[in-house]
């Protein structure tokens, strides 16, 4: 399988946890666990983001040149 879309689907992933954790902070203004539950799996998800970059990046399918040069 490739690297791209699981990069794809973690960075899908990791704005469902940023717009669900900012919903439980207003709902319960504070005093609730579930926006620092929510901020651990975001944790964990950047954290796979890296490693998958990392993984593209060492294969080779993932490229680190730019689309303007020769």
């Amino acid at each position: 399988m490739s690297v791209k879309p699981l990069i794809i689907i973690i960075v899908i992933l990791i704005l469902l946890s940023l717009s669900s954790s900012l919903f439980f902070l207003f709902k319960d203004q504070g005093a609730g666990k579930r926006s620092v539950y929510s901020l651990g799996i975001r944790v964990s998800l950047a954290a796979m983001l890296l490693i998958l970059v990392t993984y593209g990046l060492y294969t080779g399918e993932l490229g680190n040149s730019v689309p303007w040069g020769s």
